[in-house]
């Protein structure tokens, strides 16, 4: 049995906004950005900075082990979820905005969450123990790239804010798991 659910007032206001106002050009932009932040590439990135790390000192193997676990965490958390959890995708509510160069994407009652946000979240949460120049460059990239499944109509906005949140709790829990950001792991 499967929970449906509705997207919000604002969900749908902000879906309307941009099926009236978008045009191809943007839509190709957002097309490209948004697989910076698909789960089987950020996989193939963190088993290659795993391997990589082997031969690098006990602080980055650590932290390899943890973004390794935590990808492959929040690629299968929202797989998971979308099992349970049907609501369409708000691509699949409008003409207009395929008129203006959106595209389709995914299964249409897969909209609840929105993977990429979860993947987002989750690398970002684990780059809060970068300096604060890089955390705050690693938020602004995962913000855009999670910013791209609202604009390509792929999700509703409140199904990316539960993606990053939902991201950045997984990632939390891996620190249970693996001992990330502990003040006994060296830098």
């Amino acid at each position: 049995m499967s929970v449906q659910i509705h997207p919000t007032k604002a969900d749908i206001a902000i879906a309307r906004t941009i099926a009236r106002n978008t045009r191809r050009a943007p839509e190709e932009a957002s097309s490209l950005l948004t697989w910076g932040a698909d789960g089987h590439l950020l996989t193939a990135f963190a088993i290659g900075w795993w391997f990589y790390c082997r031969a690098r000192p006990r602080a980055q193997r650590a932290a390899s082990n943890h973004v390794l676990l935590t990808t492959l965490g929040a690629v299968v958390l929202p797989h998971l979820l979308k099992r349970r959890f049907d609501q369409v995708r708000p691509d699949r509510r409008t003409v207009r905005g395929h008129l203006h160069g959106v595209p389709l994407s995914g299964r249409a009652l897969d909209a609840f969450p929105s993977g990429h946000a979860v993947h987002v979240g989750a690398l970002a949460s684990a780059a809060t123990e970068l300096p604060p120049a890089k955390r705050n460059l690693a938020w602004a990239i995962g913000g855009l790239l999670a910013g791209t499944r609202v604009v390509l109509l792929a999700h509703w906005a409140s199904d990316v804010i539960a993606g990053l949140v939902m991201g950045v709790v997984l990632e939390r829990l891996m620190r249970l798991l693996t001992g990330f950001g502990r003040l006994s792991t060296e830098r």
